[in-house]
């Protein structure tokens, strides 16, 4: 604690991200002395004084803010010992106008640093959330390699309702778990921590995609309309869009259900294809109420070298300022080469670029690519 106080001490003296910037109210405290003091009796610039505290609260401390206001008021009392004017009742008021203004600027620089320090605890605390909640894949699971990616909508939120996960089964498989989650806000996080949640307890066990989507589907039914009334079991449905995935270690291929949700793509050398099943099912929430007959599981391709990108809407509903949709499938194909790690941080950086650094949406990618075993 004393440690931490010391800094806090420190900080509160020093400027924030442009430490440069302190030359401004000092030049501006050292310029107005000098030509006040040259200038003709007439004129006056000590008034201009006030503007140093005033500047400096854009990008200092509190103890900084206070110094810069204290050199200001010395500044203007200098200034009317030098002129020989200060006992009139002008300059008095100046200081005295000087004192209080910097005395405000102090004040509310102290209520923005209290409020950056509570802002900065809520950042941590929905950082440990988001860790716990949307866990960071692996980047191994028996010959794939792994790599995910989260853009929440929300400048600085860290939290939202895309999803994904992973899990190894004891057949020697690696399943995978990418959804949406109707809505936004508490309501969608919460909805996207219960699907998360159902899918890591069963995702290991359940013998067979079409039981795992039944298990998926009724635990979120359940939980989203246990405590509603039953006038109110249709007014607002709860549901998330999802594609379930298993990868043999042995076996070249992938086995999937869509739930309403975009279909994979398929990347090899520098050809695309969009792995589209014979029939997309009703998303999570409405569909396991047909039972386990009702999930047909489509088999696709998936050898060495091959590239899988996995993700939510939010990629290729993204528009820029002319209303043109973000070129996922144009794009894609350029990153082929590159490792599931670095192909998302560029598809990271071009997306942002495309919408201007402004998602309307979240939006999640998964890559995945086939190694030798």
């Amino acid at each position: 604690m004393a440690l931490r106080s010391r800094l806090d001490v420190w900080r509160s003296w020093q400027p924030g991200h442009a430490p440069a910037l302190v030359v401004i109210p000092l030049g501006m405290i050292v310029t107005v002395c000098v030509v006040d003091v040259l200038a003709p009796p007439h004129i006056h610039l000590g008034p201009l004084l006030v503007a140093a505290p005033a500047i400096t609260v854009a990008f200092a401390g509190a103890r900084m803010t206070a110094l810069m206001g204290g050199l200001a008021v010395s500044a203007q009392v200098l200034i009317g010992i030098l002129r020989g004017v200060l006992p009139t009742a002008n300059i008095q008021a100046q200081i005295a106008a000087l004192i209080v203004v910097s005395l405000v600027c102090v004040t509310l620089c102290m209520v923005r640093d209290r409020r950056e320090q509570q802002l900065q605890r809520v950042r941590s605390v929905a950082a440990a959330a988001q860790s716990v909640l949307l866990r960071p894949l692996p980047t191994r699971a028996g010959p794939l390699r792994i790599a995910g990616l989260y853009i929440p909508a929300e400048e600085e939120a860290d939290l939202g309702g895309d999803l994904y996960a992973a899990a190894r089964t004891d057949h020697h498989s690696t399943r995978l778990l990418v959804g949406d989650v109707r809505g936004n806000g508490l309501a969608a996080i919460n909805n996207a921590a219960l699907l998360l949640g159902a899918f890591r307890a069963a995702a290991h066990r359940q013998a067979t995609l079409p039981r795992l989507a039944v298990h998926l589907d009724a635990a979120f039914r359940w939980d989203t309309s246990q405590w509603r009334p039953e006038a109110e079991q249709d007014a607002d449905e709860d549901f998330a869009t999802a594609i379930l995935l298993d990868i043999p270690d042995h076996d070249p291929v992938v086995h999937l259900i869509a739930c309403g949700h975009p279909p994979p793509l398929l990347l090899r050398g520098d050809h695309l294809t969009p792995l589209m099943p014979e029939a997309s099912h009703l998303p999570i929430g409405f569909g396991g109420v047909f039972g386990v007959a009702a999930y047909d599981v489509q088999t696709f391709p998936f050898e060495v070298g091959d590239l899988l990108l996995l993700y939510t809407d939010g990629v290729i509903e993204a528009r820029d300022a002319d209303g043109l949709f973000y070129p996922f499938t144009e794009r894609a194909p350029e990153w082929t080469k590159d490792d599931p790690d670095r192909l998302l941080r560029l598809l990271h950086d071009d997306l942002l670029a495309h919408v201007h650094g402004h998602l309307d949406d979240d939006a999640a990618v998964v890559a995945i690519r086939r190694l030798a075993l």
